[in-house]
């Protein structure tokens, strides 16, 4: 995806494209773009922060999706107030830029639900995303039979980035012959539809899939929560600078704010 692409281009063509929380047109504006793992909370968070009190009327909000580096270039760039971003900072993005941690989240390695593998270790799933393995009857306790058709996600995904730093490490890479979508949900849904397909996802959105334990462990909220589970990763919301304005308060809100951290809980990991 061509990371400098307008934003009213990327708009286009994100999934989801765009969420407005209505407000009088007097109301300050925050824009969001970025990661489709966020987006789901981010949403949430925006709905009950326009519901306070002292922002009722007054605060209205634009949430646009296209994977986390969309997010950061157009943060960076400013044409969004905030970026959403899944992944971690890296030494290649652009300088100036703020990553204020709102959450964790657990990503799963999933499979059909007629293919209910019991567990995988790293040398496991390294063997079968990079090829090395190319058929389920190579996988001990997979239900499927025949070719393995790996799911991942685009290079501008962070989804796609905690999964390559979390499983697969630095020196492996996906095979090139996965399909590719832009975002959690096309993945899924892909998954979803394909006895043979197995994939990654935000927790959040494996709903209708099985997760499967990765080293023994099972991927469910409540071990990312104890720590337990080990593929778990960052949510962040990026500013150009240190965040100013209703920005700012709302990163606060999203932190500290029982509501908010009620939301958070309901599917990620809080930050406390």
């Amino acid at each position: 995806m061509n990371r400098t692409r307008p934003l009213a281009a990327v708009a286009a063509l994100a999934v989801a494209a765009s969420l407005a929380i209505a407000a009088p047109a007097s109301a300050a504006t925050i824009t969001m773009s970025g990661s489709t793992s966020v987006a789901p909370l981010a949403t949430l968070l925006a709905k009950a922060f326009v519901k306070q009190p002292k922002y009722k009327g007054k605060v209205k909000f634009v949430i646009l999706q296209g994977g986390s580096d969309i997010g950061i270039t157009d943060v960076s760039r400013g044409r969004v107030t905030l970026g959403m971003s899944s992944r971690d900072p890296k030494p290649a993005d652009p300088g100036g830029i703020v990553f204020n941690k709102i959450a964790r989240d657990a990503v799963c390695v999933v499979t059909h639900k007629s293919n209910p593998i019991p567990a995988l270790s790293q040398t496991q799933i390294q063997d079968i995303f990079s090829g090395r393995i190319r058929s389920w009857s190579q996988v001990e306790g997979a239900t499927a039979s025949g070719p393995i058709d790996l799911v991942v996600r685009t290079a501008a995904s962070g989804t796609q980035d905690a999964f390559q730093n979390i499983f697969m490490g630095q020196t492996l890479r996906v095979a090139g012959s996965a399909t590719t979508k832009s975002s959690n949900g096309l993945q899924a849904q892909t998954i979803k539809s394909d006895p043979n397909a197995i994939g990654y996802a935000s927790f959040h959105f494996t709903t209708g899939l099985h997760d499967v334990p990765y080293q023994g462990v099972p991927c469910t909220l409540r071990n990312a929560k104890s720590g337990q589970y080990a593929g778990t990763r960052n949510f962040f919301l990026v500013s150009r600078g240190a965040a100013t304005g209703v920005a700012k308060k709302f990163i606060a809100f999203t932190r500290s704010n029982p509501t908010a951290l009620r939301l958070v809980a309901s599917n990620w990991v809080p930050l406390r």
